[in-house]
């Protein structure tokens, strides 16, 4: 019996020995975070905390940076005694907790960092933190662009000394997909030959600029900028491209039966314009103007509007089509008169009797001189 008591008691003396050996460690452990990931370009704060034994103090706290210098040092509750590197500073922390942030994080913040309290009388306890830099594609907002002319389009990347490669991609809206150009470490843009001649691309690891010219109307999509990085992999993200052909409108008539005309206002476009009828102070049409669209083979569209009016309506007011489009910062206006074409017939028969009466004076003076010759 006395045995078994003697085991027990030893068991739980023991047990007690362990659980004041935990205690003791815990109490003389720095406690941190193994890893952490900051934004670059963005300020971010990295901390650590001590847990004290009974009996101890709290000297001086020192940070180390990735290569082991040190970053910022101070004595507990001087802010005086602060100091270290421009580009960090001393963050409000909790009691027996350090903090720091590095003002904007780069590419050479990645590392690991070593935070000491040294304490009084035990020594110094240390942490470590590994920091890793990321960061995100960017790119530009959706654009549009005209056919015939120049279109760019940008992405970037935040830490171009993890890049590898850019490649630029292009699907189309019937989901074909197919390479454009990349540009790799040590090497020049490589364009593919479907775009060589009217593509060009920047020779950049973080700003890549993929420039069209002239851009066509097979060049409307989405184009995806993919970087691959080291260690991370692959970061990519995408912009669309809305190519326009702006329209070029006319107008025509012809007269259907007695003091009937028909009017027609035609626009050839991308996407399909909108056409509508301005007459002035008037509202002596046949009726609503109908409008036709007949989609073409290279992806434009031809919209007509036909609009029937009194002939004489046209003697007395201003009609007008005016043709609403995407691309256009106003609409194009286009007058339809026929005193236009009346004024352009006086004008001509004017010249002609003009040139007839010139030519009339030349043959009198002509044989005038040629009498005085013979005298």
């Amino acid at each position: 019996m006395k045995k078994m008591m003697s085991q027990a008691s030893c068991r739980n003396g023991l047990q007690v020995c362990l659980l004041l050996l935990m205690v003791g460690r815990l109490q003389g452990r720095v406690t941190a975070p193994e890893r952490l990931e900051a934004p670059v370009e963005k300020p971010f704060t990295l901390m650590c905390s001590v847990l004290r034994e009974r009996g101890e103090s709290l000297k001086q706290v020192r940070w180390l940076d990735v290569q082991n210098q040190t970053l910022l040092s101070y004595l507990p509750g001087q802010r005086d005694s602060v100091s270290g590197q421009q580009h960090v500073e001393l963050a409000s922390s909790p009691k027996d907790s350090s903090a720091i942030t590095i003002r904007r994080v780069g590419f050479r913040d990645e590392g690991c960092y070593t935070c000491i309290f040294d304490m009084i009388p035990s020594g110094s306890k240390q942490g470590q933190i590994c920091l890793t830099v990321t960061a995100q594609v960017t790119v530009d907002s959706n654009k549009t662009a005209v056919s015939g002319k120049k279109a760019s389009l940008s992405c970037s990347y935040g830490l171009p000394e993890k890049v590898q490669q850019i490649i630029w991609r292009h699907t189309s809206a019937q989901g074909d997909s197919s390479q454009v150009a990349s540009f790799a470490k040590r090497s020049d843009p490589m364009i593919e030959p479907p775009y060589q001649g009217r593509v060009w691309l920047s020779a950049s690891l973080s700003d890549s600029q993929l420039t069209i010219q002239p851009v066509a109307i097979q060049d409307e999509g989405c184009y995806t900028c993919l970087y691959t990085t080291l260690p991370a992999g692959q970061k990519s993200s995408t912009v669309c491209l809305a190519t326009y052909v702006l329209p070029k409108p006319q107008v025509s008539y012809k007269t259907t039966s007695p003091g009937v005309i028909e009017a027609n206002c035609t626009s050839v476009s991308r996407p399909p314009a909108e056409i509508v009828w301005n007459v002035e102070r008037d509202n002596r049409t046949m009726g609503p103007p109908v409008t036709t669209q007949l989609p073409q083979g290279d992806g434009t569209t031809l919209v007509i509007s036909t609009l029937t009016v009194q002939s004489g309506l046209l003697k007395d007011v201003s009609v007008k089509c005016l043709v609403h489009h995407k691309g256009l910062e106003s609409p194009i206006a286009v007058s339809m008169n026929t005193k236009i074409g009346t004024a352009l017939t006086i004008l001509i028969s004017v010249t002609t009797v003009a040139a007839l009466l010139v030519m009339s004076l030349c043959f009198c003076l002509w044989k005038c001189f040629l009498r005085k010759e013979a005298d």
